[in-house]
């Protein structure tokens, strides 16, 4: 991995308070907010456009697979 996915990797793991969500789904991450955080981490603008909506889309999934489990 690069230093600049290094950056994005440790910027996903701020993100767990800026999910949008629906009544029993996550949709994704507000991409406002996570720019914004990236961008004020500093980032690279073009390293967080390659990367979160790649890591976003199998946060997705992976969320809500966890949560059909859990209701059973």
């Amino acid at each position: 991995m690069t230093h600049e996915g290094w950056q994005v990797w440790d910027l996903v793991g701020r993100l767990g308070g800026q999910l949008r969500v629906l009544p029993g789904a996550v949709i994704g991450w507000d991409m406002s907010a996570a720019l914004a955080l990236g961008d004020a981490l500093g980032v690279p603008p073009l390293a967080m456009a390659e990367l979160l909506p790649v890591i976003e889309a199998v946060m997705v999934t992976k969320l809500n697979e966890q949560m059909d489990h859990s209701r059973g």
